[in-house]
């Protein structure tokens, strides 16, 4: 195994290496140095893991939002468009109304006076 050899550049660590009666004080801060580095990246592996999900989920919510508020003002400007074609439609027929009713009084005018002439002449023949 390597670790034996691995620590024993620290010294004599009597968990580790067989025939050590103590750990120096050197290998001691040595391996509580080697365990702090391996917890702290582990940390901060875990941490900007996290965080880069996080960020991803937060950068697709708003890639969505913007894109429901494009197409919220595409159907707005539709809506705009279309309104205002409708309100000249309206308009149109509201014109296109009035003048078949002059049409219609001006029908109904010479049909009244073609039978009010009609009924004078049949009153003068009798």
């Amino acid at each position: 195994m390597l670790w034996p050899h691995f620590f024993y550049i620290w010294g004599c660590i009597p968990e580790i290496t067989k025939g050590c009666q103590d750990m120096t004080n050197a290998s001691s801060t040595y391996l509580g140095i080697a365990g702090g580095a391996v917890v702290g990246a582990v940390v901060s592996w875990w941490i900007y893991n996290r965080q880069k999900k996080t960020a991803d989920m937060q950068d697709s919510a708003l890639n969505s939002i913007k894109e429901l508020d494009e197409n919220h003002d595409r159907i707005l400007k539709k809506l705009e468009d279309f309104d205002m074609r409708h309100d000249t439609t309206l308009n149109t027929i509201a014109e296109l109304s009035k003048k078949i009713d002059v049409l219609v009084e001006k029908q109904e005018k010479s049909e009244n006076s073609m039978r009010s002439d009609s009924s004078k002449t049949t009153k003068d023949s009798k």
